[in-house]
């Protein structure tokens, strides 16, 4: 039994293989010799089988001859769909955002919308990374939303933003969380830069999930401000440091963070007399 299952096993893979030599020698030929009708009929072929780069690679070859062409929209769109399984999305975006351009009401501009937003959010980078596509994803997928307000991909396309912008304020927040690790460094007040890039942080994205740690950040860097002020200048900033902390505790009374604002409170309530 094992036997035969052993020689079973071996003829699948003998037969596949030689059936792939076979599919990449005709790949070949009309790749070097095929007529455009040959290319796209192959190309759709090879996508149906999940042969991406033979796909994209025919297609990107005749897409640009068959513009103004009947076909010339199949081919397009086929051909961003391509890249995308391939997860080749900026090449995809690109096709993508194409397709939309030149047909504005073509019978796959709303998926083409959507693919070209949702291909820049699947290659966005890590927050320290630069956040271009980041905003282009953002840009796409609000794009969108505002011309297919009842797609069913409607639900995907918002979490994809709210995941993006939280994306973006996280990266915020560790640009301020810098400015305050610096503190008075080279006698610079980077207690005030930290206090201006969270504050912009959550005037841009009000509903991030990360608002409580900008709002946490700028009442501690308030009070680094003020412990480390010269003497005639505590007492008014401390007194900004209550009412920051007055707000804060305001907004999250019950957060992670009470029992830490609680203890800046009660310093600063020591040099605030009124």
């Amino acid at each position: 039994m094992k036997k035969n299952t052993l020689i079973s096993a071996l003829l699948t893979t003998v037969i596949g293989a030689s059936l792939a030599l076979t599919s990449c020698g005709e790949y070949q030929k009309i790749l070097k010799s095929g007529t455009i009708d040959e290319k796209l009929a192959y190309a759709q072929k090879a996508f149906d089988e999940k042969r991406y780069v033979q796909a994209s690679t025919l297609l990107s070859d005749i897409v640009t001859v068959l513009k103004g062409t009947q076909k010339a929209e199949d081919a397009l769109y086929l051909l961003g769909l391509s890249y995308y399984e391939n997860k080749d999305y900026p090449n995809a975006s690109v096709c993508f955002k194409q397709y939309y351009a030149r047909y504005p009401n073509g019978k796959y501009t709303e998926l083409a919308r959507f693919y070209c937003g949702y291909g820049y959010y699947l290659d966005s980078p890590d927050p320290q990374l630069d956040q271009s596509d980041t905003m282009h994803a953002i840009e796409e997928l609000q794009g969108f939303l505002d011309y297919f307000p009842q797609s069913e991909r409607v639900t995907i396309a918002q979490n994809a933003i709210f995941e993006l912008q939280d994306k973006l304020t996280l990266k915020e927040l560790q640009s301020a969380q810098l400015y305050y690790n610096l503190g008075n460094f080279m006698n610079q007040n980077n207690y005030e830069s930290a206090i201006v890039v969270a504050k912009n942080a959550i005037k841009t994205y009000p509903y991030s999930k990360y608002k409580e740690e900008l709002e946490m950040l700028i009442l501690k860097s308030r009070y680094q401000e003020a412990r480390e002020s010269v003497d005639e200048r505590k007492a008014d900033r401390y007194r900004t440091v209550l009412d920051e902390y007055y707000s804060f505790i305001n907004n999250y009374p019950d957060g992670p963070n009470r029992e830490e604002a609680d203890r800046i409170a009660r310093i600063a309530g020591n040099y605030v007399k009124d």
